[in-house]
């Protein structure tokens, strides 16, 4: 099953989204969050609250409400190298804010301040259910789905400080979605992103030094992780700067693809 976040036709004002279920051209209104839905049969039995709307009547924004971002850093070795960074032994953990959260088709602000914004198409997923000390063999039991992810990163400003907490935290620096896939596999997937329709980055999730199971383990080790979590899994190697007039698009085999245009910030 596809979840989605949407915003109605003639409901833009207010902004207020609303969960659904995403079948062929067709999205199902839902009566609350899927996470609070039990796991039957290997998926969700998600409460449908109203009638079908129109995939192309609607706006889709972010699927998910995190209340924290959880990324990993060069999970990938040839990313690690091209940087001329060692491979950590163990999953290099740092947190977006949620307000660096957007959704598909809407724009991610290079600040000024900035003389380099890199792209960094990943996996992501998000936490269904609430869980300390996961064993990794475990880890698809709190899964609620996949998701496309950019993480957007300040290069020069994330050199330069001690911390990545500047670099990677800009307002609109995490686009995701377009949905969350409740059956995606995770291995076994190509992972591409594109700016401006040319290729960038291009590896598979199978190249992940850390799989999603170990990242899981390892951080739900020291921190609980809540319902509405969302987790990135790291980027490949070719990430490149982008300027305003861009259009990045993120691809994951059997997933689907997040697009977003750069706008010049102050």
């Amino acid at each position: 099953m596809r979840l989605v976040r949407f915003i109605a036709e003639g409901n833009e004002r207010n902004g207020e989204a609303t969960w659904g279920a995403l079948i062929e051209q067709f999205v199902y209104p839902l009566a609350r969050a899927p996470y609070e839905s039990p796991r039957l049969s290997g998926g969700f039995a998600p409460e449908i609250a109203a009638p079908p709307l129109l995939l192309q009547d609607v706006k889709l924004v972010a699927p998910c409400q995190p209340g924290k971002i959880i990324c990993v850093g060069r999970n990938y070795a040839e990313h690690a190298a091209e940087f001329g960074n060692e491979v950590p032994e163990e999953p290099a953990i740092f947190l977006k804010a949620p307000t660096t959260l957007i959704g598909p088709d809407e724009p991610v602000i290079r600040p000024s301040v900035s003389e380099r914004v890199d792209h960094e198409g990943e996996l992501a997923l998000v936490i269904g259910k609430s869980c300390r000390f996961l064993k990794a063999e475990d880890a698809h039991n709190v899964i609620l789905g996949y998701t496309c992810a950019n993480d957007m990163t300040a290069r020069d400003l994330q050199r330069k400080d001690v911390q990545w907490t500047r670099g990677k935290n800009f307002d609109t620096f995490c686009p995701v979605g377009p949905w969350l896939d409740t059956s995606f596999v995770p291995e076994g997937k190509s992972v591409r992103c594109l700016v401006n329709g040319q290729v960038k980055q291009e590896s598979n999730t199978d190249l992940m030094i850390h799989s999603v199971g170990v990242i899981l383990a390892y951080v739900s080790n020291f921190m609980t992780l809540e319902p509405g979590d969302l987790v990135l899994t790291g980027t490949p190697s070719g990430v490149s700067p982008v300027q305003p007039g861009d259009v990045m698009t993120v691809e994951i085999e059997g997933l689907g693809s997040l697009t977003n245009p750069v706008i010049a910030g102050v």
